[in-house]
């Protein structure tokens, strides 16, 4: 309900001109259709990161963000389950980035897409795709359902969203999972 709110306040402010939402393609041009959604992806990454480890707070957990946490084991209906004032933290920030950043409407809709099934996929569960899944030379950069599985068990580490690397950076990244990834590439090249 509160993204739905935050895509329909977007949405009006189009029409008041309080954003940057365009529907030329050409208006920027192409190739920065590409450019905005990769941009958009990594601020939306690391908004997320800084905001998902300061909801692990103990002091904001209870508030902001343990209903998420009562899958333990997560199933895809878990990727909807948010706090109201999580929600609300969150879908400020597509606010914000239509205030800032001039975006296409279709650029738009497809970083919400991608977030949509990119928070999906992560909560599929080891149980539902292999471990590899997406970690082949370039997928173990991106955050997959093994590397968010371990984040519902453990609540202290792979605060990610799409990227490892505010993970592998700041060390909250799960010493397990690069072991467990180790073995199974190697287990994977033999």
């Amino acid at each position: 309900m509160v993204f739905a709110l935050a895509a329909a306040f977007i949405f009006s402010s189009y029409g008041w001109k309080m954003n940057r939402l365009y529907l030329d393609p050409y208006q920027h041009g192409l190739w920065y259709l590409g450019v905005s959604y990769i941009l958009v992806l990594l601020l939306q990454d690391t908004y997320f990161y800084f905001t998902h480890r300061l909801f692990h707070h103990h002091l904001l957990f209870p508030l902001f963000h343990q209903g998420h946490h009562c899958s333990r084991y997560p199933t895809p209906l878990t990727s909807f389950a948010f706090d109201l004032p999580e929600a609300i933290v969150q879908s400020f920030f597509l606010i914000v980035v239509v205030s800032l950043i001039p975006l296409h409407f279709f650029t738009l809709l497809a970083i919400l897409i991608t977030m949509t099934i990119w928070s999906v996929i992560n909560h599929l569960g080891i149980d539902r795709l292999p471990l590899t899944f997406p970690h082949h030379w370039l997928g173990k950069y991106f955050i997959g359902t093994a590397h968010h599985s371990l984040h519902h068990l453990k609540h202290n580490a792979n605060y990610g969203l799409y990227f490892t690397f505010w993970d592998k950076i700041l060390g909250t990244e799960d010493p397990k999972y690069q072991e467990k990834l180790g073995r199974n590439q190697a287990t994977k090249e033999h």
